[in-house]
């Protein structure tokens, strides 16, 4: 093989994604897939790649040094994409300690195993850390987030991935480790597990069961595409500049009540419902403790310097997310039993 590529969290939403396109792209690279399997991590999502000759998993969480350690002394990896986090910002608000342990520990822990590798010997290597734009805080009506905006994290989760990217940081400064670091906006499309916003939704109109919508539903995101989201840490993991952050952003900005009414309109046509029928479940529910008001990235920087843009507009990629649901239903019912209905009660009450 060429190079071996360790990337983590590789079951979950945005992971399964990027496995595939390496796994697929890149038949001469060895790709494993490190994932502790919690209740976002489903290696169905990975079941068209799972028998392909340059792919292996292991079942292994973040904070056991000693697993870690192992593999990358049995691999000796090339590189590490490390996407492995605890992600959801209402699930940090109930409880911030796995947080902290998973997404500040485990990458601390990650940063170690590929410094005690690489021992200084640094050419060829990179350690991507994957984080988010919600490390910023919340923008007014007007301004973009970029790579140059000053840290403000407003929940339990942003600040977790804001004291991770610092490490990531400080790894390079204080050790030489070769790194980079994305922040990407709100990503949408298959495989996302139903707790987020988009497939929430399309899962409760399947149901005919209430779109619960926080406080008056202005908040104002910007979308990425996931497919895309691979392709640009995909460039950045191969063309970016050791040291240097990214933001990674749809250019897309929408408020949620606009979008809600998008995919109701979409849910309907493709559902073969009167039209608004989905519209009569929008239920607006009690504001969440520290809400960001509006994200948007300006992702001017990886456009200029390493050719990227999306490759499809929301509506487009919508329509598509929403067809892989309808499609795989089965895959969404073994998701929405058990664990994620008790945690669905106790956030939205019902």
């Amino acid at each position: 093989m060429n190079k071996t590529i360790i990337i983590t969290g590789g079951a979950g939403f945005i992971g399964s994604h990027v496995v595939r396109l390496f796994v697929t792209k890149y038949p001469d690279y060895k790709i494993i897939n490190l994932d502790a399997l919690t209740y976002a991590g489903n290696l169905e999502n990975l079941k068209d790649i799972e028998k392909s000759g340059n792919y292996y998993f292991e079942k292994v969480n973040i904070l056991d040094v000693e697993k870690l350690d192992k593999i990358f002394q049995n691999n000796k990896p090339d590189g590490i994409i490390h996407l492995a986090a605890e992600s959801h910002v209402d699930r940090s608000i109930l409880s911030p300690i796995d947080f902290v342990y998973t997404n500040v520990v485990g990458t601390v822990n990650l940063l170690n195993a590929a410094k005690k590798l690489w021992n200084g010997s640094y050419e060829g290597k990179r350690f991507y850390h994957v984080s988010t734009d919600e490390v910023f805080g919340a923008l007014g009506e007007t301004g973009f987030f970029t790579e140059e905006t000053k840290y403000d994290p407003h929940s339990p989760y942003s600040a977790s991935k804001a004291s991770s990217d610092h490490f990531v940081r400080a790894y390079h400064d204080t050790y030489g480790l070769p790194v980079v670091i994305s922040n990407c906006s709100n990503n949408y499309g298959p495989n996302h597990f139903p707790e987020k916003l988009i497939p929430l939704f399309i899962n409760n109109c399947i149901m005919k069961k209430p779109l619960p919508v926080y406080g008056d539903g202005l908040y104002t995101r910007d979308w990425l595409f996931v497919k895309d989201h691979a392709t640009a840490i995909d460039i950045a993991f191969h063309q970016g500049k050791t040291g240097e952050t990214y933001a990674i952003g749809g250019f897309n900005e929408w408020k949620n009540i606009d979008l809600v009414k998008l995919l109701c309109k979409l849910m309907d046509e493709k559902l073969g419902n009167a039209p608004g029928t989905s519209d009569k479940l929008i239920t607006y529910i009690k504001d969440r403790p520290g809400h960001d008001r509006r994200y948007a990235i300006d992702a001017t920087k990886i456009n200029k310097e390493l050719g990227w843009k999306p490759s499809v507009t929301f509506e487009e990629g919508l329509s598509i997310t929403i067809d892989w649901y309808l499609q795989n239903s089965d895959w969404l019912k073994h998701l929405t039993s058990g664990e994620y209905q008790n945690y669905y009660s106790e956030q939205y009450g019902s």
